[in-house]
C-alpha cells in the first residue's frame, strides 16, 4: 500500500473569509437587512460555519463608522472581525489571511446569503487533496447561478494578488488571480445542467423581493443549490423579479 504524506505533516489551515460592509449603491446596507428573521449577515456566518473543512470564519469589513454595525453583529454571532480599507478591499482579505495564519482563505461575499455549505465543503476538499493548487472556483467557468459563487485561494497566490494587483482587482481581490497576465495554477467546479442565467444575489430591491420568495418556499435553512434551480425552474415568475438586473462589471468597482 502506498502512503502520501505522513501524520507528522501540520494540517492546512482555511479560513472563510466574508466580505461585507453597508455601502451599497444600489441597496444600502443589505449585508444587515433581515430575511427569513435573520439579517443576511448572519445567513452568511451560518452557512460558512457549517461548511466542513473550514477551520475558521472572519467577518471582513471597513474601518468606516458606517460598518460599526457589521463589526458588532459579526462579534455577537461568535466570529472574529477584520477591519481595513473600504475601498482596498484585497489589503482586507490579507489582513485576515496574516491574523489568522490561514494556508487558504475561501471567499464570500455577504450579499449571497443562499450560498450552500456543500459548495463551499467540496471546494475546500479539492484544495486540501492538492494544496498546490493556488485558485479553486465555481466561476471560472460560470454554470451556477449567480449567488452561489465560491472561491478559494492559498496563502501565495493571495500574497502575490496583493503585491501586484492594481485598480478594480483590489476591489473584487480574486479577479487578478484569474485575469492576470502570469498563470496560477487553477480548478474550476462546473455542474450540468448548467444554471448561471439564474440570479440569487443580493444587490437591488428586485434581487431582495425574489430571495425572500426562495426563502419562504424553502424555509429558513442553508439550501442545497440543487433545491433553489429546481425551484426557479418551476417557478418561472420568481425569476422574472430580478431577470432585468444587471450584474456590474468587474471595472464598475
Amino acid at each position: 500500500m502506498e502512503h502520501y504524506g505522513t501524520v507528522h505533516e501540520t494540517p492546512q489551515k482555511v479560513v472563510a473569509v466574508i466580505q461585507a460592509r453597508t455601502g451599497s449603491s444600489r441597496l444600502p446596507g443589505k449585508v444587515l437587512r433581515p430575511l427569513a428573521g435573520r439579517p443576511v449577515l448572519a445567513w452568511m456566518v451560518r452557512a460558512a460555519t457549517a461548511a466542513r473543512g473550514v477551520d475558521e470564519v472572519v467577518v471582513a469589513t471597513s474601518t468606516a463608522p458606517g460598518d460599526d454595525a457589521v463589526a458588532e453583529l459579526a462579534s455577537s454571532l461568535g466570529v472574529r472581525v477584520v477591519r481595513g480599507s473600504e475601498d482596498d478591499v484585497l489589503s482586507r482579505f490579507v489582513l485576515a489571511l496574516e491574523e489568522t495564519s490561514a494556508d487558504a482563505v475561501v471567499r464570500l461575499t455577504a450579499d449571497c446569503p443562499l450560498v450552500d455549505p456543500v459548495l463551499v465543503t467540496q471546494v475546500v476538499a479539492l484544495w486540501r487533496a492538492d494544496p498546490t493548487l493556488e485558485y479553486v472556483a465555481t466561476t471560472l467557468q460560470r454554470t451556477l447561478p449567480r449567488g452561489l459563487d465560491v472561491e478559494l485561494a492559498s496563502r501565495g497566490a493571495l500574497l502575490a494578488a496583493d503585491a501586484e494587483a492594481r485598480d478594480h482587482h483590489r476591489v473584487h481581490v480574486t479577479s487578478y488571480l484569474y485575469a492576470a497576465d502570469r498563470e496560477f495554477r487553477r480548478l474550476g467546479v462546473v455542474v450540468a445542467p448548467a444554471a448561471n442565467d439564474l440570479r440569487v444575489t443580493l444587490d437591488t430591491p428586485e434581487d431582495a423581493t425574489a430571495i425572500e420568495a426562495v426563502v419562504d418556499r424553502l424555509g429558513d435553512a442553508p439550501p442545497r443549490w440543487q433545491d433553489v434551480v429546481d425551484l426557479l425552474r418551476a417557478c418561472p415568475e420568481l425569476v422574472a423579479a430580478n431577470a432585468s438586473v444587471r450584474q456590474k462589471a468587474l471595472t464598475d468597482g
